[in-house]
This record gives C-alpha cells, structure tokens and sequence, in this order.
C-alpha cells in the first residue's frame, strides 16, 4: 500500500535536515518511507493524507514499560516499591491468565496508539499473550520473558524465554526479542550468567531495572559483594547492547564505570516521583556521553504510557532541581522520546527518525487548539503543552493503526470491557 501524506510540516529528528520543514509531502510505500520531498504527485497513490498545518514526527519510543500491568492503575499510591510488588502486585500476577494479560496488553496498547507511541520496550512475564496483543494492535515492540529466581525456579524460565526467542526471533518484521531481567537484587549469579549466554548466542539486547532505588543499590551490594553496583554489570554485560531502566541513584564511581560501557539509560521520571525514589541525574549521564531515552514503566507506578506527559515532567525537574533554565532543551527531549530511543534498542538505522529508506513509524499531531497557540516555539510547544490528545494520525511500519483519532485496529470500547472485569474476578 502507498501513503502520500501532503503539506505537513516535517520535524523529522534527522541531522542531516533542518529541525523543521514547512509544507513537505511523504510518500510511503509498503513499510517504509519512499520518498520526502515537495509537490509529490498523487496520481497512482493508494491513500493521500491532507496534513495541512499539522506537524509529522517519528513515533515515540517508549523503552521501559510493563504493557500487561494496565490492569494495576494507580494501585500504587502510598506504597514503597517493595511493598506495592511483595504485597499488591506479585500476589496477583499469580493468578493472572494468558487471556488476562492478552486484554491489558491490547489496552495499552490502545492506549499508546493514541498517544502516538509506536514502538515499546516491553518487561514482563507472559511473552506470547504480549505479542498475540503487540501483533492485533499493529505495533511495534521488543518483548521478552522477564528472568528472576529470588524464589528458585530459574530453570523453567530460562527455559522459557529461549523457547520464546526460537519461535519468534525473527516471525514479525515488528516484534523483536530480548533478555530480560528483573533486577540484579533478584537475579543470582547463575541466573544473570544464564542471561548472559542467551544475549551472545542470539545477539541479543538485555533489558534491565537498575539502580531504582537506595534499597536495591544495598542489595545489589550485597548480593554481589560489590562496592559499586556498575561493577555487575561491567563483569557480565561489557560487551553486550543493555538498556537500563531508572538509574536513579548512581554514584561518581558508577559514573565512571557506566561511560564506558554499552548502556543506554531509560529514564522514567513519573514512576520515579510516585514511588519515591528520586531523580536521575541527566545532565550528568550526558556529561558522560551516555545515551539517555524516555519510558513511562507500567501504569501502576507511571500513571500512564502518554509520553507528552513524561516529556514535560523530563525538562520541568531537571531544570527545577539543578536550579537551572537552560538545562535540557525541548529538542533535546524529543531526541530523548524518538532517535534516542532508537539507538538504545540499537534500532536506529531503521526507526526513530523520519528518513527516505527507513521504516514508517510516524504520527501525526494537530496544534490548533487553545493551550498551544500561539506558537513561537514548536519544540517548547510539544514537549510542554502538548498531550496525547493532540496525536490525530499514528502510522506503524506503513500502516495506519489510528486516523481522525479513531483506532483500526482495535475495539476500544470491547477492551475496556473485558479489562475491567479482570481484577474484579481475581479480588
């Protein structure tokens, strides 16, 4: 199928090309971008789509989030992390079937849709429920069967997740597999030498939670008897692609261990805020040159998967807390929601930015209303008052999953029925 979306105006996070171009036309053909240019011809062209005044960007990456937890929504409140796990949500999740997390998976990614995320790093248990949702919806998504054996049992899951990754390594063009972890404080020594195995034999990304914490750092030090909990990941993960999520308490020593290696930082401020657990330290992490991307985690600790909400809280509490105005500017943010994210999943030859030859992973936002004009700065605009809302058109691998904010793909009002029931049954 052939997609001609006529007189947008493009900010395409590419650095080859202007911040923003006015009136362009975008030609997609099949699964990836054909040609950006402008007065392309329409003639022959299977769908024209009038982008007039609206503005096209690369879809979000949102590079930490559990999809299956829509379920848990503001179950958090008044909570420690360990508590709302131990006491709230781990008891649950014990009894929560594949049809279960096929529906909350299916919601959020409804969700995300209409938010205009359009590829997500995914952290959870369950993996075919998840990509049977991932793949109704039309997203893309790296998933994975999340290993931990602070209870034993590692062997089924190992077990599991290779399972997983023989079958459907390389089954969508828009789902990917990776090794996850819950964390260093409930993983072994075997079982993050178990991951390691499986991330070189199939050259894999690891997933990971890290350093969330001041509770986790302890632990993570005293499990492995460390003084710096970088040193973990320096012995088992030096040369392997790993996505960290929250790094909240890093140490100067971690610093100086982290920068050398092949990490890339997920930052999720609005789950660090709700559970308490501080702020990472992003002028920082770029000081170091590491590669700093945006997720939202699940809704129960993140509220929602709308990332223009974690955009803004992104630029507001780095400049506020570091006392700062001119720290992290709105562009550099979107980097953070787009190309940075595509570099973390070591996907950036094929998504993150709008580019003749990669694939077709953009949204469409319309900036008419009210909150936003008048504009003087677009950038400023979308990182600070835009919301998912202002999304119209999400296109994922030259498919159109939303148009006119109505959803193709899936059942809104089907899946908010069937997701509310779930937790209901299981009290």
């Amino acid at each position: 199928m052939s997609i001609l979306i006529k007189n947008c105006n493009l900010i395409s996070m590419d650095v080859s090309r202007e911040k923003i171009e006015y009136n362009v036309d975008i030609l997609i053909e099949n699964n990836r971008i054909k040609k950006i240019d402008k007065n392309i011809d329409k003639q022959c062209v299977d769908k024209v789509i009038d982008a007039t005044d609206k503005y096209v960007l690369p879809g979000f990456i949102n590079t930490h989030s559990h999809i299956g937890m829509s379920i848990f929504r503001e179950t958090v409140d008044g909570f420690i992390l360990q508590d709302w796990l131990e006491k709230k949500i781990w008891p649950i999740e014990d009894n929560l079937t594949e049809e279960d997390i096929y529906n909350s998976s299916l919601l959020s990614c409804a969700e995300m849709i209409k938010t205009g995320t359009t590829t997500v790093n995914d952290h959870y248990f369950f993996p075919e429920s998840v990509i049977n949702a991932v793949h109704t919806a039309g997203m893309r998504a790296e998933i994975t069967r999340v290993l931990m054996d602070i209870g034993g049992d590692l062997e089924p899951r190992i077990i599991e997740l290779e399972n997983l990754i023989k079958n459907y390594l390389n089954k969508y063009d828009t789902i990917s597999i990776n090794v996850g972890i819950h964390g260093f404080y409930t993983a072994s020594n075997i079982c993050v030498e178990k991951a390691r195995e499986l991330a070189k034999k199939y050259n894999l990304n690891v997933h990971i939670h890290f350093c969330e914490n001041s509770d986790e750092v302890k632990q993570i030090k005293d499990r492995y008897d460390v003084d710096v909990p970088s040193k973990v990941l320096q012995k088992y993960f030096y040369d392997i692609n790993t996505i960290l999520a929250h790094c909240v308490k890093l140490s100067d020593n971690d610093f100086n261990i982290l920068k050398n290696l092949p990490i890339h930082v997920s930052h999720c401020p609005i789950s660090n805020l709700k559970l308490g657990c501080g702020i990472a330290n992003l002028p920082k992490l770029i000081e170091n040159n590491i590669n700093v991307s945006l997720g939202t985690d699940g809704q129960g600790s993140g509220c929602n998967l709308d990332m223009f909400d974690t955009m803004k809280f992104v630029g507001l509490l780095q400049k506020g807390i570091n006392e700062d105005p001119t720290l992290i500017s709105a562009y550099d943010v979107l980097q953070m929601a787009t190309i940075n994210g595509a570099r973390a999943l070591n996907k950036d030859s094929l998504i993150g930015s709008i580019v003749e030859g990669k694939l077709a992973d953009l949204i469409i936002l319309d900036l008419s209303n009210i909150t936003l004009q008048p504009i003087n700065d677009v950038f400023s605009d979308i990182v600070y008052n835009a919301k998912g809302t202002n999304v119209i058109t999400t296109i994922v691998n030259g498919k159109i999953l939303m148009e006119n904010r109505k959803l193709l793909t899936i059942d809104e009002n089907s899946i908010i029925k069937n997701c509310k029931y779930i937790l209901k049954n299981l009290k």
